[in-house]
Parts: structure tokens; C-alpha cells; sequence
């Protein structure tokens, strides 16, 4: 899904396994096909959105878009929207181009990429209306808690790309995982509780609910979404 990157004298430390599965002949196609149309490639050079989709519009970045149902299902109900997805496992990207196709959405673009570093090198500073991560690897051993997504620095990070108002919405349903998303959340000085200092969101909100998390409901499986809004003046130690 994506990696956090310590300083130079730090090794790198990944919070993603890259995990292929089996390719469907139809994603396969997809990739082949599609990919020059709607991917971007990967690199230090900073995007110039108006110049990807054609007009002025606010800019939501996915951060690990999965199979790309809800990317897609979301792009499809914000036609006034544009949105870039980050992924790194293939057919998930090979399944949202299909389905990019299939739901003629212009307003969507994909990555195959580490998140962070695509955050880092190509998104510009205070240039995102939302950034959005749906159910990230939680590496759930403690010994494994250091690769996790969400840490001081990625929030910083994601701050410094965010317009002032700018969403951050993540989600779930590794209960202690939401609990050190909650806290990481709370200690910054860039971000306010969209539901009110120490609250988690009520619900999934505009995320649509995965067949996935649909079925860990009916057997009592918990779900846990935090929204935060960027501070209108909050800095943005993570901007280069």
C-alpha cells in the first residue's frame, strides 16, 4: 500500500508487502489497455492536475484504493470531483481501470506506486481537497507496529498536502489500530476532529461500505472512521 521513510540514516522501513494474487485475464487487459489512458507514472516531478483532467477542479488523493470499487464508486458521485489512486497491488488496479471504463469516469487517475513517496515527490503543497485511507495494512503483531501507515510523520506529511479545511478521512476495523490512529490524530497540532476533539466518526459518511465490511457487521465486527479537518493555519513540516 504505501511506505514511511525514515531520515537518511535511518533504514527504510515499508508498510506495505507487495502481495500480486492472481491476475484476471480481464485486469490484465485492463493494465494493458487502459493503463496509458488513465495511470500516471511514478516520479519527483510534482502533477499538474489541470493539465491531467482538463479543468479546474478539487483534487481527492486515495491512499491504497484496494480492488478500486469505492474509488470508483465515489468518483462515479462526484462527477465534480477528480481523484487519484495510489495502489501497489496490480490487479486491484487492473479492476478499477475496468471499472473506470465500464462507468465512463473521467475524473480519475491511478498510480502503481509507493503512497508516501508519491505524497512526497509529486503531490504539490496545499493542493488536496481530501485524502482518503480505507482500511490500511494494521499490522497487528506489536513488534510490526512501526510499519504502520499512520504516524507522526505521514500526519504531518498529509497535513502539508492538504488545503486549509482539507478532509482526512481513514478507516478500520482493527479496533487497535483505530485507537493508535486516534491518538496520533489527536497529538497533532495541524489537524481538528471533524465529530469533536476525541471523537470517531458516527459512520462511514460519504466512504461506501465494502461487501467485506458488510459481512463483518452481520457477525459483529467492528468498523472505526476518524475524520479530521486541516486547520486553516496550520504548518506544513512535511512541504519540500
Amino acid at each position: 500500500m504505501t511506505t514511511d521513510t525514515d531520515t537518511a540514516h535511518h533504514r527504510h522501513v515499508r508498510s506495505f508487502v507487495r502481495r500480486e494474487g492472481r491476475m484476471t485475464e480481464a485486469q490484465q487487459r485492463a493494465l494493458d489497455a487502459l493503463f496509458a489512458r488513465y495511470g500516471l507514472a511514478a516520479g519527483e516531478t510534482p502533477l499538474d492536475y489541470a493539465a491531467i483532467f482538463g479543468r479546474e477542479a478539487p483534487v481527492v488523493l486515495e491512499v491504497g484504493f484496494g480492488n478500486g470499487e469505492s474509488l470508483a464508486t465515489m468518483a462515479a458521485a462526484h462527477p465534480e470531483r477528480d481523484y487519484i489512486g495510489v495502489e501497489v497491488h496490480r490487479p486491484g488496479i487492473g479492476r478499477l481501470l475496468n471499472l473506470v471504463e465500464q462507468q465512463g469516469l473521467e475524473n480519475v487517475r491511478v498510480i502503481d506506486h509507493d503512497g508516501v513517496e508519491v505524497m512526497k515527490h509529486q503531490i504539490p503543497p496545499a493542493s488536496l481537497a481530501g485524502i482518503q485511507l480505507y482500511f490500511p495494512d494494521p499490522w497487528p503483531k506489536k513488534r510490526h507496529h512501526k510499519r504502520r501507515i499512520v504516524q507522526p510523520d505521514w500526519v504531518a506529511l498529509a497535513a502539508s498536502r492538504l488545503e486549509p479545511g482539507g478532509w482526512l478521512h481513514m478507516a478500520t476495523d482493527w479496533e487497535n489500530y483505530a485507537l493508535h490512529m486516534h491518538e496520533v490524530m489527536e497529538a497533532s497540532t495541524a489537524f481538528d476532529n471533524a465529530h469533536g476533539a476525541g471523537c470517531f466518526a458516527p459512520g462511514p459518511g460519504e466512504r461506501p461500505r465494502t461487501k467485506f465490511e458488510e459481512r463483518g457487521a452481520r457477525k459483529g465486527h467492528g468498523v472505526w472512521d476518524l475524520v479530521y479537518r486541516r486547520r486553516p493555519a496550520a504548518a506544513t513540516p512535511g512541504a519540500e
